[in-house]
């Protein structure tokens, strides 16, 4: 497995931060990678800095998104920002550097706040 810096990607998490529905996010504190060579069947994933790293570290709380490039970058551009949004709903409102796990409607909190943001004209 390799990592790279993914500056487009980057961009793309600052500008669905600003949707109503991720004002508790603070973009600067997110960091986006992508990733090679993983035989995983994940499109994307999220990684947190758990509260005692944050501690120990003295700094705030954190957060990866890394994008699996084999998978992520084939999909359409619609696609992408889908999976993105999917992985911001992971940060919970405490922006604590938890995350928040699959549970009955996660999937339908997704498509509504991928919805709105398409119908926001972005």
């Amino acid at each position: 497995m390799e990592w790279e810096f993914a500056p487009d990607i980057q961009k793309r998490l600052v500008e669905l931060s600003r949707a109503e529905a991720f004002v508790h996010v603070d973009a600067k504190m997110i960091t986006a990678m992508r990733g090679f060579g993983s035989t995983s069947r994940a499109i994307a994933r999220i990684w947190s800095l758990p509260r005692v790293w944050q501690l120990v570290l003295k700094i705030k709380p954190q957060y990866i998104i890394e994008v699996i490039a084999n998978r992520f970058d084939k999909m359409s551009v619609e696609q992408q920002d889908h999976t993105l949004i999917h992985e911001l709903m992971h940060i919970p409102k405490t922006f604590s550097g938890a995350l928040v796990p699959h549970k009955r409607g996660f999937r339908k909190k997704v498509d509504d706040h991928f919805t709105s943001w398409r119908k926001s004209g972005r």
